[in-house]
């Protein structure tokens, strides 16, 4: 798609981006996309276990480094890793950027999460390397996007309420917030993030004025994910109706049913406070037993509303091919 400004800024064949996903990436679904001809990123504890997490910042940054060197050893196409900077008390951004620069990394994934994370000086710095910066924030306005793009964000990823994960505190879905985004940008192109499972979404996604789709769920059902078989069959036999929504901190969170989810969601509805919602849901250790350890009893399973769109276990291949619309 030569004449597609994603694929000409990140040096790829499709405009199809796999979404960071924490604990659930690791080398082998990151490669697969790459060479697929999407862009696949490493996130946050990418390829770790409960057994092998580690607690200091440095310690982490080297299992990324790792997992970094894996992905090259099964890929020799561009691939991103995610950066989570905070305006505040922020040990983890700097070691994991110096690993990123260390061994070459083209693209991060800036994920701005409230006000102040728009950090002119790491903007500065990614620029200085040569890193392009594609900026999603979880709460997208045309305000952040026109300074994230004044900063010098290559790509802006406009983020509706329809994503899995932790979700916006505005409930606008993507058909909304896409548009909105889109006509706040000047020169930049701007993606689509939000419910977009097959090439009907995404066709749609590029009819609101996005020029390249980024996915999570769907890819967390592919082949190639790491995602236990339990796991994506429970995706398959879902769709959007069956997700439980509950706050949580920062704002909002959804699961597949399970006995946490359930408590999570019956504490929502008798009004217990966000912290308290967010300290029984456990964080990311949450994610991590439900999606990686299939234990809905502890964790949960967080997926976007476009799930009722996935039939099958596909191969990443095949949902790159899909998703990857001119």
């Amino acid at each position: 798609m030569k004449n597609n400004r994603i694929c000409q800024i990140l040096g790829i064949e499709k405009p199809v981006i796999q979404g960071p996903l924490s604990w659930l990436t690791d080398a082998r679904l990151v490669a697969a996309v790459s060479n697929a001809g999407g862009l696949g990123v490493l996130g946050p504890n990418a390829g770790l276990t409960a057994d092998t997490a580690v607690s200091t910042p440095e310690e982490t940054a080297e299992k990324m480094r790792e997992e970094i060197r894996k992905t090259k050893r099964l890929t020799e196409k561009p691939f991103g890793v995610n950066l989570i900077p905070t305006a505040v008390n922020d040990v983890w951004t700097g070691p994991i950027l110096q690993v990123v620069k260390e061994e070459g990394v083209r693209v991060v994934v800036y994920t701005g999460y409230g006000e102040g994370s728009i950090i002119p000086a790491l903007f500065s710095e990614l620029k200085e390397a040569g890193i392009a910066i594609i900026y999603r924030d979880i709460n997208p306005t045309p305000e952040n996007t026109r300074l994230a793009e004044e900063m010098g964000a290559d790509i802006i990823v406009a983020t509706g309420f329809d994503e899995g994960g932790t979700l916006p505190a505005t409930a606008l879905g993507t058909f909304s917030i896409v548009p909105l985004i889109a006509d706040a940008v000047k020169h930049i192109p701007v993606m689509a993030a939000g419910g977009i499972t097959d090439n009907r979404t995404a066709r749609a996604a590029h009819a609101l004025g996005a020029e390249g789709v980024f996915a999570g769920s769907v890819f967390i059902s592919s082949e190639e994910s790491r995602v236990p078989q339990g796991v994506k069959e429970k995706i398959v036999a879902a769709n959007g109706l069956d997700l439980l929504l509950f706050r949580t901190v920062p704002h909002y969170y959804r699961s597949l049913p399970g006995k946490l989810a359930e408590k999570l969601a019956a504490m929502d509805k008798a009004g217990a406070s966000n912290e308290a919602l967010g300290k029984a849901m456990g964080g990311l250790r949450g994610l991590r037993l439900g999606m990686l350890e299939d234990n809905t009893d502890e964790g949960y399973i967080a997926l976007g509303t476009g799930i009722g769109n996935i039939h099958s276990v596909k191969s990443v291949a095949e949902i790159v091919n899909m998703l990857a619309v001119e």
